[in-house]
């Protein structure tokens, strides 16, 4: 994994051009505020949409919250939106339909050149390439590769399904998203979202067992449509203490086990040896990474 992966444990859509969204954005909780130019926009408000996502950008992280711009497609949209997005209070870019690692890399150019431009720091926009073709998933290994600005990737389930003429349920989306998870991680960057489907907020419990079962694949955030998603996710998307303490002893007894020459040992009738250590230390660290963004949101919300 990239060393400085950030924690987007839930990324709250809000639609820019919508004052009320905007005004209580930063009181949700959600890690990362993602201000939407594309699909809940109208084609209609494009034009003065972007223009408001400065000023908005400023205004939704005052509660500590990172802010990810999902832009447009096609490149005349994703040009203009680029030019409106590229600045100081935008942690990253939620590029749509990513296409191959060859249209990555014209992104990565272009906001190379605004980031020049405005005097901001060479690579501070961060990219979530997001697959939601058939001809995209064919290229899933090479897109997230296709630039270090590139942390985090997904399936736009609903777009996805569409393009294959099929239905955007559990089973019929298991196996690419399946696949997108296995492609994140060989790049080193973040798998996000659900198992499941992000549309459905009206059982909460129902949501909560699915966003459980989609940690349980190996997804590190996901998108929120509705505030209620934001702590559901957040909560399931985060270490268990029970984990924390069991990944604790297990660290701890590796320690005695080493000291004795042995690289494995028994605890609590199981076999204990290297991978469940490594995967009990990346839980101690994520542990703590969310520790540290919590910690963050408390401090700016005073």
């Amino acid at each position: 994994m990239k060393p400085d992966l950030p924690v987007w444990r839930s990324l709250m859509y809000v639609p820019v051009n919508v004052e009320k969204y905007v005004d209580k954005a930063h009181t949700r909780g959600a890690d990362v505020i993602q201000l939407d130019l594309e699909d809940s926009v109208p084609p209609s408000e494009k034009d003065r949409a972007r223009t408001l996502v400065e000023a908005a950008a400023a205004r939704v992280k005052r509660g500590g919250a990172d802010v990810i711009v999902r832009i447009n497609r096609p490149l005349s949209m994703t040009v203009r939106d680029l030019e409106h997005s590229v600045c100081p209070d935008v942690n990253g870019i939620a590029v749509t339909k990513a296409d191959s690692a060859s249209h990555v890399k014209l992104l990565d150019e272009l906001v190379t050149e605004l980031e020049i431009k405005r005097g901001m720091p060479v690579g501070h926009t961060r990219f979530i390439t997001m697959i939601e073709t058939p001809d995209a998933f064919g290229r899933i290994d090479e897109i997230p590769r296709a630039s270090a600005r590139v942390v985090a990737m997904n399936i736009g389930g609903e777009d996805f399904a569409l393009e294959c003429d099929n239905q955007p349920d559990d089973d019929v989306l298991l196996h690419p998203k399946q696949r997108m998870i296995i492609a994140a991680r060989a790049a080193g960057v973040m798998p996000l979202g659900f198992i499941g489907t992000i549309a459905g907020f009206g059982d909460w419990e129902k949501f909560r067992e699915m966003v459980r079962r989609s940690r349980r694949f190996g997804f590190d955030g996901a998108g929120c449509i509705h505030p209620g998603q934001v702590t559901i996710v957040n909560e399931e998307y985060s270490p268990k203490q029970d984990e924390v303490v069991f990944a604790k002893k297990i660290i701890e007894l590796d320690k005695e086990a080493a000291s004795s020459g042995r690289a494995s040992f028994a605890f609590e009738g199981k076999m204990i040896d290297i991978p469940i250590i490594v995967r009990a230390q990346k839980l101690l660290a994520r542990h703590e990474a969310i520790k540290a963004r919590e910690a963050k949101t408390i401090a700016a919300m005073k």
